[in-house]
């Protein structure tokens, strides 16, 4: 089973209401949203396919190590309490499957659309009108036009990009994480938050799509994945075609399925 269409709505509220509560608690509070947001995306989970749950848990892994780099290590943005919040980890799964249900709810064309304008207008405004200069975002813009462009998975990468920028200008405008005026040892001026932020959403899915069906394998599953499946996932990540559909456990592409 596909998330069903009414997480695009709402796991995005309950983004929103843990980001706001999130501003008046402390480190004890911190690890009760973190407890009660994995407690959340498991309920979450719980109805989907395993190929489905094996993409989620394999988006946070990839999405919390690029947290650590980012935040902890390079300090491209830090969080309010200087910290990476328990609940962050979970709650990227939930942006995740909240984007699968958008790209479910709405149809393709005008998703995709909407999505590349907004990234594409925002990618400029921040090199031009916006009051900080957005270099580095504006890098990861043209990734993302591109696999809006190409990839049979593009309402998907689409639906996250639209969930993603939304709970990144809430969350900087409350403060809940600020991101670094220019980007450390580089000097490259960033925006807050940057308009290509949701690009790494891109390389989490398609990192997803190549560590899921080992993820299942690992768990019990009866087919064991290809090596050359690797290779064969990155490249149907860009490809396009119509209409678009998904790779499930075994390998075999699905109009049911979605990611």
């Amino acid at each position: 089973m596909t998330p069903p269409r009414w997480y695009a709505v709402a796991l995005p509220l309950y983004g929103v209401a843990l980001l706001a509560v999130d501003t008046q608690v402390g480190w004890d509070g911190q690890l009760a949203l973190g407890a009660v947001t994995w407690a959340v995306l498991i309920l979450a989970l719980r109805p989907l396919s395993p190929f489905a749950r094996a993409q989620t848990l394999a988006v946070i892994a990839f999405a919390t190590l690029g947290e650590v780099t980012g935040s902890l290590v390079w300090g491209v943005y830090h969080y309010r309490l200087h910290n990476l919040p328990l609940f962050i980890p979970p709650a990227h799964g939930l942006v995740y499957l909240s984007g699968l249900a958008l790209a479910r709810a709405l149809p393709q064309r005008p998703l995709v659309w909407a999505a590349a304008a907004i990234a594409a207008g925002w990618g400029i405004a921040g090199l031009t009108v916006l009051p900080r200069l957005d270099v580095a975002g504006a890098f990861g813009v043209p990734l993302l036009l591109v696999f809006l462009w190409r990839s049979r998975w593009r309402a998907t990468y689409a639906g996250v990009f639209l969930v993603v920028a939304a709970l990144e200008l809430y969350g900087t405008s409350i403060g809940t994480w600020r991101w670094a005026t220019t980007l450390p040892t580089l000097g490259i001026p960033d925006g807050n938050p940057p308009s290509g932020v949701a690009s790494g959403y891109v390389w989490f899915d398609v990192m997803a799509l190549l560590v899921a069906p080992w993820l299942i394998y690992a768990a019990g599953g009866t087919v064991k994945p290809k090596l050359s499946g690797f290779s064969g996932a990155f490249r149907n990540s860009i490809r396009r075609t119509e209409p678009i559909g998904t790779i499930s456990a075994s390998g075999a592409s699905s109009r049911a399925s979605v990611t």
